[in-house]
């Protein structure tokens, strides 16, 4: 083998084995856009879809996280749920969720088997796959007219993190949110918001023009 060729074949099973490779490009990661978010959850009918689908989305636990969740783990009164420690998350961490998620969730529980220990299952099973959830996610991403779109169970917990920081969010706040231990990871989801800051700008803008600063200077020509 050439030296080239050997040095292609360890470049090639240093990235078969989950590290990235210095230099290598970063792929941005793909939320969904804010109208599609409202036609997803207008389509789920189902109790338990809908409060699978707005814990993910107002929390931005990762999938393996939520299907792990227990009802100890929740506590309503202060609307966060608990992350425990483990081989991932090793000092684990505390996510909040909003309002419509806390409604949803207690019609989910006025529903849910008493018995279960795990917060979300399926019929026959103790506690609900990733198959499961992915299945469940595809089922109303078709509903709601949005297949096509390439969303994927994930891209939950990217739009929570753009959500948030268009709304103003600092990156410190959101790197705990999101249980990352590299700042660099979090900054990604900065690159997402450019619409948000377009947008700000001209509201801006428009301000500085009509005058309610310094007084009306609107340029004419």
């Amino acid at each position: 083998m050439s030296q080239y060729g050997y040095r292609w074949q360890k470049r090639r099973q240093k990235y078969s084995c989950g590290q990235r490779v210095k230099n290598m490009p970063k792929t941005l990661p793909h939320a969904i856009a804010p109208e599609d978010v409202k036609q997803l959850v207008r389509a789920i009918t189902d109790t338990r879809d809908r409060a699978i689908i707005l814990i993910l989305l107002r929390t931005g636990m990762r999938i393996g996280e939520l299907l792990n969740v227990k009802l100890e783990d929740i506590v309503f009164k202060e609307q966060k749920v608990i992350i425990p420690r483990s081989a991932k998350e090793s000092p684990g961490r505390v996510v909040y969720f909003s309002n419509d998620a806390k409604v949803a969730l207690k019609a989910w529980l006025k529903k849910r088997g008493a018995q279960k220990e795990s917060l979300f299952y399926s019929q026959g099973r103790k506690q609900l796959t990733y198959g499961g959830a992915r299945g469940i996610f595809n089922k109303w991403v078709k509903k709601a007219g949005l297949f096509n779109k390439g969303y994927t169970l994930h891209c939950l917990r990217h739009t929570y993190a753009s959500e948030l920081l268009s709304a103003g969010m600092r990156l410190e706040s959101l790197q705990k949110l999101m249980g990352h231990s590299n700042m660099e990871i979090t900054r990604r989801y900065a690159r997402l918001t450019d619409k948000a800051l377009e947008q700000e700008y001209f509201r801006t803008i428009s301000i500085v023009e009509r005058g309610e600063i310094h007084g009306k200077y609107q340029l004419r020509f």
